[in-house]
């Protein structure tokens, strides 16, 4: 047998070694950016509420438009109910930034208590009409509100809408502020919304919408305020609520957002197609959150009232009056937001079109 001397052999080894780094690294160049990600099977999307409303449609609509435009590469799963957190709606935007959730679609009110200043929405009667929410989440203030959710750790994508938030009892109709003097009323786990209604003269009492539908039924609470596709949604008129005044004292956006380290294990190709599909999503979910809300179309409302609920419609003039006492409330909430913030989004409504 012949023997190759060492030296040989040992350059033989080097060459091929060589050899197999040069293809390695041109195959790496070769392949896809996303085929050096580590995508996992799939993702976690949170929500409040399901399908049955334009919420949680919403968030469906993000999941099957992310995966038509990543081409299959990122499957999303909804989790309706916040079940991901136990229902604790105030936990779930820490839960987000600490990789527990991946993906929400997310209300300000739940989200405030960790982003103070995500509270502006809930000034009262800050928003008279959806061209002043407008005003704000698509100018200057919802871009400041945006850096400032990503400094906490979670990136944010689009806007959708749960909408303008209106009162209703099992007791009476609300017309003035004196109408509801001593109801209890469910709000939900902002201090801000306490400090409201106690300006109003009424007994706010905190809670989850879980706790809230059987509190409602037993008539432990008297009245809640929602979105009136969640009224009508969620079926309240069956717990006793018969009396419903339109106010429209805080509107309600949404907020589609992703965990920041699993945005940053996608590629850009596929960040900028989940960014899209955010988009596309909340302008359709925001349609569907005002359809049958507005002066040309209140077949919502006309819906409401073929349960046995009484509406009362509130003049600029009555809605004055509750505007009255609740601004120490704006004031002193002014200040927690900043007041700088709070100043540009008031310059942005008077300038709306």
């Amino acid at each position: 047998m012949i023997r190759l001397p060492a030296f040989t052999l040992k350059g033989d080894i080097l060459r091929r070694s060589f050899l197999a780094l040069a293809i390695g690294a041109a195959l790496a160049l070769s392949l896809p950016a996303v085929a050096q990600q580590k995508y996992q099977p799939e993702y976690r999307l949170s929500t409040v509420l399901g399908t049955a409303f334009p919420w949680g449609k919403g968030g469906e609509r993000w999941a099957e438009l992310v995966k038509e435009k990543t081409q299959g590469r990122i499957n999303i799963k909804m989790y309706p109910g916040t079940s991901l957190v136990a229902g604790d709606q105030t936990r779930e935007f820490t839960a987000i930034r600490q990789g527990v959730i991946d993906l929400a679609v997310g209300s300000s009110i739940n989200w405030s208590p960790q982003v103070k200043e995500l509270n502006l929405f809930s000034l009262p009667f800050l928003l008279p009409d959806y061209k002043a929410l407008d005003a704000l989440t698509q100018g200057e203030v919802g871009a400041d509100i945006f850096k400032v959710i990503e400094k906490n750790g979670v990136v944010p994508l689009a806007w959708g809408e749960n909408g303008y938030r209106e009162i209703s009892n099992s007791k009476r109709d609300i017309r003035t502020p004196a109408d509801m003097k001593g109801m209890k009323f469910r709000v939900v786990g902002s201090p801000l919304f306490n400090d409201t209604f106690t300006a109003l003269g009424a007994n706010p009492t905190q809670m989850s919408w879980a706790d809230a539908q059987p509190a409602l039924a037993s008539g432990a609470v008297d009245g809640q305020e929602n979105p009136i596709s969640v009224f009508l949604g969620a079926k309240i008129a069956t717990v006793g609520q018969k009396h419903l005044t339109q106010w429209g004292y805080v509107a309600d956006p949404l907020i589609f957002v992703v965990n920041r380290k699993v945005w940053e294990s996608w590629s850009k190709e596929d960040q900028e197609a989940v960014r899209a599909a955010a988009i596309q999503a909340g302008k359709e979910e925001t349609a569907m959150a005002r359809k049958g809300l507005t002066a040309s179309d209140n077949s919502l409302y006309k819906e409401v009232e073929a349960q046995g609920v009484k509406v009362t419609r509130l003049s600029p003039a009555e809605i004055d009056e509750f505007r009255k006492l609740t601004r120490p409330v704006y004031d002193k909430w002014s200040k927690t937001i900043g007041s700088g913030l709070v100043k540009k989004a008031e310059t942005a409504i008077a300038a709306r079109k």
